[in-house]
């Protein structure tokens, strides 16, 4: 499934203790979903709001997925890390299982890397005993 689209998913109501708060802005969670919209280019992976991931401690937190290929969690982002997001998920993209090397990824990313799923390996049709 080298070469499909993998989904961007944003947390929108995550916070970084390097950006400040201020009344009125949206969480830097958002800025960063607005920007990774901004820049995802025509039929590239454009991103999709989540509300909450629950990796509060780690700052604004992005999942790259796609069927097929194991989905990568990524934290201590923050809106400036937009287009080195994009890049990574045009990695990912050509990757035939998701996996995209630590030297292969934009420098910004190298140990953004929080968790990996094996979504490949999930069956969600088979009921849980």
């Amino acid at each position: 499934m080298a070469g499909s689209q993998p989904q961007i998913l944003v947390c929108t109501t995550c916070r970084h203790p390097a950006v400040e708060a201020r009344e009125g802005t949206p969480p830097p969670g958002q800025l960063l979903c607005d920007r990774i919209g901004e820049l995802a280019e025509a039929g590239g992976a454009r991103p999709a709001p989540v509300t909450c991931f629950g990796n509060c401690e780690r700052g604004c937190t992005v999942v790259v997925a796609a069927p097929g290929k194991w989905a990568y969690m990524l934290g201590h982002l923050t809106p400036d890390h937009a287009a080195d997001l994009v890049a990574y998920a045009a990695a990912y993209a050509q990757s035939e299982t998701g996996f995209v090397g630590r030297g292969t990824r934009p420098a910004s990313l190298r140990t953004a890397i929080v968790v990996r799923f094996p979504l490949h390996l999930i069956n969600l049709e088979r009921s849980a005993p």
